[in-house]
């Protein structure tokens, strides 16, 4: 959901109370004091009432084509994630958790532990959690298959310009690409898949321009090695991509320190920078609100 609003460039305010929706769900927004729940739910109300749409140049076959995509990520793929990140690499998410205070290890084996726990319910009801984990690979295996294939060579998955289906691939790729050190979707993202890594940073870039990341992040590591590497993110409760100047094409928060430098290319002599990547914020009119 983020991700979608600084593509569309809405300012937004983050909560991290811990508050559900009415129907006990997230995301959630509020927007003059009404509330909408549910991704999907979420961008048809700002498509209504803003006039925002990333959609608005597909063909009638490619939204559909992209409302599949979007459904395989978010109702099968998340799952294999899930599991991957709360069940089959427990130990190593609870160490990615960031809880402070004198009892800060205990809370985060507390909170690791009850997560993955309800991970594990939830995929069962779900039916994907009673296949065995070597299955559960399979089928996550299978969808970043699918997603490498439908990507090829293209900038984006619907060609050269941003969709909505965009915010949802990159955003479920992104566990397997920075948080899941030495797994199989790491292994598949920075291995034979690297078109999608290479996907995965070219979103990155653009707007999520304060989360850091290094050469290394394009090369599988076997687990074995060690790593000081965290992949913790900081924490922007606001953000907005409209307060600059209007001759400034490359906006960026105003709080975001400086990037350092970083290698043209990657392990595989593929450009990290992609030369016909756009630099303005968006593929159409900044909106102001």
């Amino acid at each position: 959901m983020e991700t979608y609003l600084r593509m569309v460039d809405l300012p937004y305010q983050n909560y991290f109370d811990g508050k559900l929706s009415p129907q006990g769900k997230m995301p959630w927004i509020e927007y003059n004091q009404e509330q909408v729940c549910g991704t999907e739910f979420i961008i048809d109300f700002l498509e209504e009432r803003l006039g925002v749409s990333l959609n608005e140049s597909l063909t009638p076959q490619e939204k559909a084509v992209s409302r599949a995509i979007t459904k395989m990520v978010e109702e099968h793929f998340y799952w294999t994630i899930a599991y991957c990140q709360w069940v089959d690499n427990l130990e190593e998410t609870q160490k990615m958790l960031s809880v402070s205070g004198p009892l800060s290890d205990l809370l985060k084996w507390i909170l690791s532990h009850l997560t993955g726990g309800i991970i594990r319910r939830e995929m069962y009801g779900h039916g994907i959690g009673r296949f065995s984990k070597e299955e559960v690979y399979a089928l996550m295996e299978k969808d970043m298959r699918t997603l490498s294939t439908l990507l090829g060579d293209k900038k984006y998955l619907m060609g050269s310009k941003l969709s909505a289906v965009d915010a949802a691939v990159f955003s479920h790729l992104a566990p397997a690409m920075w948080t899941l050190p030495g797994t199989r979707p790491e292994q598949l993202i920075k291995g034979e898949l690297i078109n999608l890594a290479m996907y995965c940073d070219r979103i990155r870039r653009r707007f999520w321009p304060e989360w850091f990341v290094d050469l290394g992040d394009f090369c599988y590591t076997d687990a074995t090695e060690p790593s000081e590497r965290s992949s913790r993110l900081p924490d922007l409760g606001l953000y907005s991509r409209t307060d600059t100047t209007q001759g400034d094409t490359r906006t960026s928060p105003s709080h975001a320190p400086r990037r350092p430098p970083s290698p043209d290319s990657d392990p595989t002599g593929h450009s990290l920078y992609d030369s016909d990547m756009d630099t303005e914020c968006s593929d159409g009119d900044q909106l102001k609100c």
